[in-house]
């Protein structure tokens, strides 16, 4: 998104300060971004300083950089140390949160503060931690600067950069530069990164294109790209599987189509293609109850949740998403390492005993589980957690060979749990469509609280028991399906289960 409103440039005769701050999350070249600003003020023949204040984030750290130049003069001025709240020209922020972070101080005002932000999120710990979808409304954010602002530029920095082999700092500076808010000329940024003498040419492509989105906006391709279909790859037998297998999605309802393709993928991703057959047959039970009248909603939403439930988070499945190759180079990418950088990379792992039993072979499992001395053995022998140096070859080794173990998933005590908890959750949600549709769709959607494992995975099951239990006090009311959904939203509120526990008293109070 990119709003440009007139802007003069500050005149350099008339003496003025130009305050400038820049809001970074660490590892995203704050530094750099301000040592460049210096660079090219002082060439310009300006006086400046800069100061930096080092935040406490759960976001890598958050640090305020701030900047005051002002054309060079008989007498020197005398710089603040700290921006003031309503007394910025120009505010860079590296993220969204940062964006909203600087209106919330008051950094921003529509009077004179020309505002440039990165559209991208680096979420917050908070935002991880919620149950549900804990992530922050950017629509807010970007509603909010478009008030707040006098001159808005918003685009996605860090993709802009990362696209040019660079990093978010280069592609601001562009932006910085094409928004006119420096008296400077686009020869003079791009010398300041020639003179920096490290990543030049990537830095300058990153550069024009930040400076091209100051100028000319994002284009609604850019704004609405559309996900490409998924490309799969492995052995020929099992692509030509495949390739049946998506037959079976185009024959489905068009409604459903999209989300069935997208869950097959996962299933198939998660174990094999045979796997994947069993999920369009579950899928096809619930589509034999559903109809187009109601817009195959049962069935998209089934397509959906049952993909979820049959890719389940076991041992198996971390291993493997730790140890896949895309994952090491996105972890080298994002701390800039080059070909020669060694990266040491260490994983925390601290599964339960319950989770060791999981993967045993399924009676073996169940025994053990029931057997409260076995299980606190377990618990003495792998209750502390590891931490996996995954840069050196028997740590590597050891994750390599869990992940690999698709093949002997099938035959684990967790699979065979899940398979169990899986259909009946299933045949509840089937049977309820001729009783009420709407709770039926309701029911399927409560299995987004079931995710993760070890404790994670044990709350959302205790959740995910307390919501759809409430199925047989809410059947008959013509409001069931509206207050499953608030049930299944107050246990997504925290991870205490407080505002569940007080929607069911409310619930039972005049049931």
């Amino acid at each position: 998104m990119n709003m440009v409103l007139p802007q003069k440039a500050p005149d350099a005769r008339t003496g003025q300060i130009i305050k400038l701050v820049i809001m970074a999350v660490g590892g995203q070249g704050g530094g750099v971004l301000t040592s460049w600003i210096e660079a090219v003020a002082r060439a310009q023949g300006y006086t400046c300083q800069a100061t930096s204040v080092a935040g406490v984030s759960q976001r890598t750290g958050a640090t305020v950089y701030y900047v005051e130049m002002m054309a060079a003069a008989d007498q020197e001025p005398v710089y603040a140390l700290a921006p003031s709240a309503g007394d910025v020209d120009i505010l860079i922020a590296s993220e969204m949160m940062e964006v909203g972070r600087s209106i919330m101080r008051g950094f921003v005002t529509p009077d004179r503060t020309v505002l440039i932000g990165s559209t991208h999120r680096a979420l917050a710990v908070s935002e991880k931690m919620a149950p549900g979808d804990g992530i922050a409304d950017a629509d807010e954010v970007i509603a909010a600067a478009e008030v707040a602002a006098q001159q808005l530029i918003l685009a996605d920095m860090d993709h802009l950069a990362v696209a040019q082999g660079s990093v978010i700092s280069s592609s601001l500076f562009g932006a910085l530069a094409g928004s006119g808010a420096l008296p400077f000329p686009r020869e003079a940024f791009e010398e300041a990164i020639r003179a920096s003498g490290k990543g030049v040419d990537a830095s300058l492509r990153a550069f024009a294109a930040g400076f091209d989105v100051a100028l000319n906006g994002v284009s609604e391709t850019e704004i609405e790209a559309k996900a490409s279909a998924p490309v799969l790859q492995g052995p020929t037998e099992e692509l030509v599987v495949w390739q049946g297998l998506t037959a079976r999605v185009d024959a489905l309802p068009a409604p459903v189509q999209d989300m069935a393709l997208a869950g097959l993928t996962k299933v198939v991703d998660f174990q094999d293609c045979t796997y994947g057959a069993s999920y369009l047959d579950r899928l096809a039970t619930v589509i034999a109850r559903d109809s187009a009248e109601q817009d195959w909603t049962l069935s998209a939403t089934a397509a959906k949740y049952i993909a979820n439930a049959m890719a389940y988070d076991d041992i198996i499945r971390v291993a493997d998403l730790k140890s896949r190759a895309p994952r090491l180079s996105r972890i080298r990418q994002e701390m800039g390492a080059k070909e020669a950088n060694l990266v040491e990379l260490t994983e925390f792992f601290h599964p339960r005993a319950e989770e060791v039993a999981s993967l045993m072979p399924a009676r073996m499992g169940a025994k053990w589980e029931a057997n409260p001395k076995r299980m606190a053995l377990l618990g003495r022998l792998f209750g502390k957690g590891r931490r996996l140096r995954t840069h050196t070859l028997r740590a590597f080794l050891m994750l390599h060979v869990l992940g690999g173990l698709k093949g002997y998933r099938l035959k684990t005590r967790r699979h065979q749990v899940e398979v169990a908890h899986l259909d009946g959750w299933l045949n509840d949600c089937i049977d309820m469509v001729a009783r009420d549709y709407a709770l039926a769709v309701e029911l399927l959607k409560n299995r987004r609280l079931v995710k993760g494992y070890s404790d994670t995975h044990a709350r959302g099951l205790s959740k995910f028991g307390s919501v759809m239990g409430a199925a047989q006090l809410l059947q008959g009311r013509e409001d069931a399906a509206a207050w499953m959904n608030r049930l299944r939203e107050a246990a997504l509120q925290d991870p205490d289960g407080k505002a569940l526990d007080g929607a069911l008293r409310t619930l039972r109070s005049f049931v």
